[in-house]
C-alpha cells in the first residue's frame, strides 16, 4: 500500500528513552550531591539548579515523544506502552524536583541521616532505570531481556528497601523530634523521597510488562 509506505515509521523512540534515561540519572546524582552539601547555600543551590535543568530538558524530552507518537505510522512498541513509559519516566525526574522545592519552601536547615539514606537508594533506582531504558532496543535477544527482568527485580528490591527506611524514619522521627516544625518538614521529605523509588518502581514494571510483550 503506497499510503503506509509514505508515513513516518519506527521514529527515534529509543533513542528519546535513552536521553531522557540519562536525564534521571544525571538529575539523581545532582540532588544527591545538593544532600551531600546541604550545609553549604552555594553548592546547595547549585546542585540544585542542576536538578531543575535535568527536569526541564527531560519534559522537552516528553514532549518530543507525544508529538512523535502522532507523527508516526507504526511504533516499535505499542502506542499506549510508548505513552505509560515516557509518562511514569517523566514522574521521576518531577518528584526530584518537587522534592527539592519541597526543602526550599520548608526552610529546611539540616537534614537527617535518614533523608541521605533515602536519597542514595533513590540514586540507586534512577541509575538502574537508566539501564535498562538502554536495552530496550534489543529486548529480541533474550539474554539481555532476561538481563532487564532481572534489573526491574533490583529496582523493586530498591523500592522495597526504601519502604522499609522510610517506616523506620518515621518511627524515629515521631520519638525522637522534639520540634514540631522539624517534624513536619522530615515527614514531608521523606514522604517525596520514598515516592521516587515508587516511581522508578512503576518504570520496571512497566518495562517488564514490555519484555513479556516483545521479547
Amino acid at each position: 500500500m503506497v499510503f503506509g509506505r509514505l508515513l513516518p515509521r519506527e521514529g527515534n523512540f529509543f533513542e528519546l528513552f535513552n536521553e531522557h534515561g540519562q536525564l534521571i540519572a544525571k538529575g539523581a546524582r545532582a540532588f544527591l550531591a545538593m544532600v551531600h552539601n546541604y550545609a553549604d547555600l552555594s553548592l546547595r543551590e547549585q546542585h540544585g539548579a542542576e536538578v531543575v535543568a535535568a527536569e526541564q530538558a527531560a519534559d522537552k524530552i516528553t514532549a518530543e515523544v507525544h508529538r512523535l507518537l502522532h507523527r508516526t505510522f507504526i511504533t516499535p512498541l505499542d502506542r499506549d506502552q510508548i505513552h505509560r513509559l515516557i509518562n511514569a519516566m517523566d514522574d521521576v525526574l518531577d518528584l526530584l524536583q518537587d522534592t527539592g522545592e519541597v526543602m526550599s519552601l520548608y526552610d529546611l536547615q539540616t537534614l537527617s541521616d535518614d533523608v541521605v539514606r533515602l536519597t542514595e537508594i533513590s540514586v540507586r533506582c534512577c541509575e538502574r532505570v537508566q539501564h535498562v531504558l538502554t536495552l530496550l532496543p534489543k529486548l529480541k535477544d533474550q539474554a539481555v531481556a532476561d538481563s532487564v527482568l532481572k534489573t526491574c527485580e533490583e529496582i523493586d528490591r530498591l523500592e522495597s528497601d526504601a519502604d522499609r527506611v522510610m517506616r523506620s524514619a518515621m518511627s524515629r522521627l515521631f520519638r525522637e523530634e522534639p520540634d514540631t516544625r522539624q517534624l513536619i518538614k522530615l515527614k514531608a521529605v521523606y514522604e517525596h523521597l520514598e515516592s521516587i523509588s515508587d516511581r522508578c518502581e512503576d518504570v520496571a514494571n512497566l518495562v517488564e510488562g514490555i519484555v513479556l510483550e516483545n521479547a
